[in-house]
């Protein structure tokens, strides 16, 4: 089973940011939350921290655990594990999907995720309830 940590990051009006794997990869043209393999002997927050550096030059910090999905596809089983994850430092660069996008989780039907993702999106969608109404408490 491959481990893959995903990286949930939020912007002010709660959109969440997504990238497009390019021509030439392993589903290509799929939209996904930015993240990546967890390798040998690296914690899913630490993953997230170098993929992010790597793929879009940001300095990140894993938050929130949120979600764990498992999904087969033909080659084998993926396990996402989504963290609440914080840009420290720099705006999200292209340096390995072909495009990104700030989008609501209401509107991500308007966008073909890979299928380990796309059941992500209904826990996200509590997760984003759940914060707002925090917010809105602490805001009083």
């Amino acid at each position: 089973m491959t481990r893959v940590a995903v990286a949930i990051i939020t912007n002010k009006k709660h959109q969440v940011l997504i990238a497009r794997r390019p021509a030439g990869k392993v589903m290509e043209g799929c939209w996904e939350f930015p993240g990546g393999k967890v390798e040998l002997g690296e914690t899913p927050e630490e993953c997230l921290v170098r993929e992010l550096k790597e793929e879009m030059d940001l300095t990140v910090m894993a938050g929130r655990f949120i979600s764990e999905i498992s999904y087969d596809y033909d080659w084998g089983e993926v396990k996402l594990l989504a963290f609440e994850t914080h840009i420290v430092e720099g705006e999200p660069q292209l340096l390995e999907h072909d495009a990104m996008v700030w989008v609501s989780l209401e509107g991500m039907g308007d966008y073909g995720m890979t299928p380990a993702d796309e059941p992500l999106i209904e826990d996200l969608l509590q997760w984003i309830r759940e914060k707002t109404s925090f917010e809105g408490e602490t805001k009083g």
